[in-house]
């Protein structure tokens, strides 16, 4: 079976936030939806450009909330200096039990804030590792990104 593209358009059936609101992600292939779930921990590798144009590509901790996908890092790291409001970027998620089976996310950079973003970084720390944030570096300072997603593409 090849890739399967598509835009987000609409609301996805059984998909839904902590907060039990319905994600907007209708064209993602309901076999694919668990990876996006926050029963599963999947790494998002975030892709973005270079001030030289050259790629840079990081593996992050990601959650959902309504159609927005959320990361999270902290000033003074490459992905801070690189991800900015109204930017491009792009997503690849893997099933961590199955390497062959993934979806890639592009989409644009719809906020960067430190707003919320240390009460974040915890509830992502509690999906991956079931406790708060144990690496915050004293005067480390949290950035929230948020990303809506412009099309998807899976495989396997």
């Amino acid at each position: 079976m090849g890739p399967i593209e598509s835009n987000f358009l609409g609301p996805l059936d059984g998909i839904f936030s902590p907060d039990g609101y319905l994600l907007s992600m209708k064209d993602i292939p309901a076999n694919f939806t668990d990876l996006l779930s926050d029963q599963t921990k999947a790494f998002a590798s975030v892709a973005t450009v270079m001030k030289d144009g050259s790629p840079q590509v990081t593996p992050v901790w990601f959650d959902t909330a309504g159609k927005l996908i959320r990361i999270n890092t902290a000033s003074g790291r490459v992905k801070a200096r690189t991800i900015q409001e109204g930017r491009k970027i792009a997503l690849s998620i893997m099933d961590p039990a199955n390497p062959y089976r993934y979806m890639q996310i592009r989409g644009s950079v719809k906020k960067v804030t430190t707003d919320g973003a240390d009460a974040h970084i915890d509830k992502l720390a509690h999906k991956y590792m079931g406790t708060d944030y144990p690496f915050r570096q004293a005067g480390e300072s949290r950035i929230l990104i948020e990303i809506e997603p412009e099309s998807v593409q899976t495989m396997g």
